[in-house]
């Protein structure tokens, strides 16, 4: 009996034991081709699908195929690869992760681009020659809604709780003409610069196609050093977020240096209490946020709200925002907070466009667009993934004008971005993610 209940003991020690080692491994090498790889990486067969025991695999019934091509170098002998976008999954900690990504193939051309989690684009069309290989490397944020010290979570929305920014593990998902997966490597770091984002659906991580948001698009614009972390949802205010206490669980895991990015103004315009008004607890909402972030040593960022699609008869647009950009304006002013007027850059954004040619930056698009959806997408407040990524591109800019801090952590190579002379809708091409719906994002 005794020696029963040793063997029954040391059973569960050892799951118990596994399971916390899977908990706390914070850095993998993984090697994705059918060959021989080097010892000190771990090889990935196809037939590896994720769960929480083994800590890695493919997700979401994905599965990919590896190629051998041979040769010396062992690391670079062969990829995973598929026609269809494929996802793979670490389950990790919550925090920042250096990521390194080697693509290619010794025998032809590869054309990878890299999203993860909730559809964050990372890398946008990597090209390799036949014999080629790329390495680039970024950092990455990944977050639970536990805060961090305390016994509480964040408020989540139904339609969060499924999306892969809240979860226990980091996505990452591989697409385009030919991607070339050799080898994937993830080093947990400490000193990283996070950009937080405070915000609503024109700044979420938006979890189905064919919507988008600029906070899903510029972590592509950083090298490694600096993770953005997209703490914005559909539907909220700055009473909202703080209510749902995501402002606390940004400040739970700040840093001195880290920076808070706030744009709100859509969904607070609607609060009609008798405190409530731009001038009022918009107002003073915002000095909450600011004080609050700079008692953390963080430097905070007001990002004035992005234009409704709202045209006049003059072909010029109206303001749908009545006095909440000016109010953001005035206290960026009060409190000496840098100041990103994205609301002053789209309106010069789409009245470029046009009218009738703007409606390509927002989810306006006929019956049948998109696979499973018969019906027809018109919102003038949500943006495509071309609108998304022309804001991004304003965002940039707003960080260069300000001279901020992560402005040297900018990819090498950019070129100045003039929302007057937007990119051409028409040539705008980026990978679809499978996932799509006809649903609205809360908030308009």
């Amino acid at each position: 009996m005794n020696f029963l209940k040793f063997t029954l003991f040391l059973l569960l020690f050892c799951a118990v034991s596994t399971t916390l080692f899977a908990q706390q491994k914070t850095s993998y090498k993984f090697f994705f081709g059918a060959g021989k790889t080097a010892t000190d990486f771990i090889k990935v067969d196809p037939s590896t699908t994720y769960s929480k025991e083994t800590g890695y695999g493919f997700d979401f019934g994905t599965k990919p195929v590896s190629i051998d091509r041979g040769g010396r170098n062992p690391l670079k002998a062969g990829f995973c690869t598929s026609e269809k976008p494929f996802y793979f999954s670490i389950y990790l900690p919550e925090g920042n992760y250096n990521v390194t990504i080697t693509m290619g193939d010794t025998k032809g051309a590869s054309i990878t681009t890299v999203k993860t989690e909730s559809r964050r684009l990372m890398l946008e069309k990597v090209q390799t020659k036949p014999g080629k290989f790329e390495t680039r490397t970024f950092t990455i944020n990944t977050r639970i809604p536990q805060i961090a010290g305390i016994d509480e979570k964040v408020g989540l929305k139904p339609r969060e709780l499924n999306k892969l920014d809240w979860d226990d593990k980091l996505t990452f998902e591989f697409s385009d003409l030919h991607p070339c997966i050799a080898t994937l490597e993830i080093t947990k770091v400490e000193d990283a610069i996070t950009v937080y984002l405070a915000g609503n659906s024109t700044v979420v991580d938006q979890d189905e196609e064919p919507w988008a948001s600029w906070g899903q698009m510029i972590p592509k614009y950083f090298k490694q050093g600096v993770a953005i972390s997209n703490q914005a949802e559909s539907g909220l205010s700055l009473g909202s977020f703080l209510g749902t206490k995501r402002l606390k669980k940004v400040l739970s895991t700040m840093k001195a240096g880290d920076y808070l990015f706030i744009e709100f103004g859509h969904n607070d315009q609607k609060e009609k209490g008798p405190d409530d008004g731009a001038f009022k607890s918009y107002s003073e909402r915002f000095r909450t946020f600011i004080s609050e972030t700079r008692n953390k040593g963080g430097i905070p960022v007001i990002v004035t709200s992005t234009n409704r699609r709202t045209f006049g008869e003059d072909g010029k647009l109206t303001n749908s925002l009545g006095d909440y950009p000016d109010a953001a304006r005035q206290i960026a002013k009060e409190l000496n907070v840098p100041l990103i007027d994205l609301n002053a850059m789209t309106k010069t954004f789409y009245e470029a466009l046009g009218s009738d040619n703007s409606k390509k930056a927002f989810v306006i698009y006929p019956a049948n667009s998109f696979p499973d959806q018969p019906q027809a997408f018109n919102d003038n407040t949500h943006f495509n993934g071309y609108g998304a990524y022309e804001l991004a591109k304003c965002i940039i800019e707003g960080i260069k004008a300000n001279n901020l801090g992560i402005t040297r952590f900018l990819v090498d190579g950019l070129t100045t971005f003039n929302p007057a002379m937007p990119d051409n809708p028409d040539t705008f091409s980026l990978p679809r993610s499978p996932k799509s719906s006809v649903v609205k994002p809360d908030g308009n």
